[in-house]
């Protein structure tokens, strides 16, 4: 059994300009060396690691999750969060959810509660939302702050700017939302000292999205996955990014979770860089070209768990997007200082050739 934790977190599948690059990335290795130190002094288990590296991100202006989040059309901050565990398959999260500190805490306490049997044996929820979500955070002690204590200087300006020009198009040449004003979702995944897995997410949604809008980050199968075998030797965490509409449609988290134990990886031979190709090409894009998106936008961090040399479980590391770019970090207790990085499609592949989009995939050595 491995004594070793692992976290990777990402800054969302977007487009990454030079003026944040740093910013994301200072983010990012904050929230992976923070995590590993709380897993050290506190609870170490994957769920655990997960809900404080992205509460950590939460908390940064730069990231389009908890404070600094895009402001919806009525300029206010709207969150989405949810967290799965690979071993227990039990998943938790909330939706359109204003006025509470960090997101990502209220879809643990959810995950919590509804593993507890119910005095009138009700089914408890997996999902909170709204009003709703803010109630049970205050009866489950989570921070609960005035709404406006999320909204960042940053997210006034740009919701400013662009709901000017949606009001008054007469006044403006015709010009769409840039991509970095639509990335959507931050995440992580962690594998723990007892080798188990777990995901999860949290997102502010798009900029100028309708209120009461719920992106995948709210949504079962949609924004994170995680699944284990029995026996501990297999398994994968994953954590999506991107256009809500386009990953709910698809389910592209759980989708990538049933391609990798089909009947094919029974054996532990399972080709990672074939089934995410299949899985984004087959099952994400193409059904979404035949409803005539272009672009479908969509970017995975993937931790898989697979058989290495003598026949210990070891874990790999992936990434995958549609974007331009996609930002994340990873580290190890075996090695503590976070590996950060902007990952960029090269040009050859950054073209949309007779209406498909290409997805850039690559292995990072988090193992190694």
């Amino acid at each position: 059994m491995s004594t070793t934790v692992y976290i990777a977190v990402h800054g969302g599948a977007g487009c990454h300009g030079v003026a944040s690059e740093q910013n994301v990335k200072s983010a990012l290795k904050r929230a992976c060396a923070q995590a590993l130190q709380h897993s050290s002094l506190h609870d170490s288990s994957a769920i655990s690691v997960v809900e404080r590296a992205i509460s950590l991100l939460e908390d940064d202006e730069y990231l389009n999750a908890g404070y600094g989040s895009n402001l919806t059309i009525d300029g206010i901050v709207e969150c989405d969060a949810a967290v799965m565990d690979g071993l227990s398959g039990d998943f938790g999260s909330v939706g359109a959810l204003s006025g509470v500190k960090n997101p990502i805490q209220l879809a643990s306490a959810v995950l919590r509660h509804s593993r507890a049997p119910d005095s009138l044996g009700r089914i408890r929820p997996m999902t909170l939302v709204a009003s709703g979500a803010h109630a049970f955070a205050s009866s489950q002690g989570i921070q609960t702050i005035i709404p406006n204590e999320m909204v960042s200087p940053r997210a006034i300006r740009e919701w400013q700017k662009w709901k000017s020009r949606l009001d008054h198009p007469a006044n403006y040449d015709q010009e769409s939302l840039p991509q970095d004003a639509m990335q959507d979702t931050v995440g992580a995944v962690a594998w723990d000292n007892e080798g188990n897995l777990a995901a999860g997410v949290s997102s502010g949604g798009l900029l100028l999205k309708y209120s009461g809008r719920i992106g995948e980050a709210a949504v079962y199968g949609a924004g994170c996955w995680a699944q284990q075998s029995l026996s501990k030797r297999y398994g994968m965490a994953c954590s999506i990014s991107g256009a809500g509409e386009h990953i709910i449609r698809s389910g592209l988290a759980r989708i990538l979770g049933e391609a990798l134990q089909s009947p094919e990886s029974d054996g532990g031979e399972v080709d990672i860089h074939q089934v995410l190709l299949q899985v984004f090409n087959q099952k994400f894009s193409e059904p979404l070209h035949q409803r005539g998106e272009l672009m479908p936008n969509a970017g995975v961090l993937l931790l898989t768990k697979e058989r290495g040399e003598d026949d210990e479980a070891v874990p790999r590391l992936w990434c995958a997007f549609t974007t331009e770019s996609m930002a994340v970090a990873y580290a190890s207790t075996r090695k503590p200082s976070p590996k950060v990085s902007i990952l960029r499609r090269p040009a050859s592949t950054s073209a949309v050739d007779a209406g498909k989009s290409s997805v850039y995939i690559t292995a990072l050595p988090i193992h190694r």
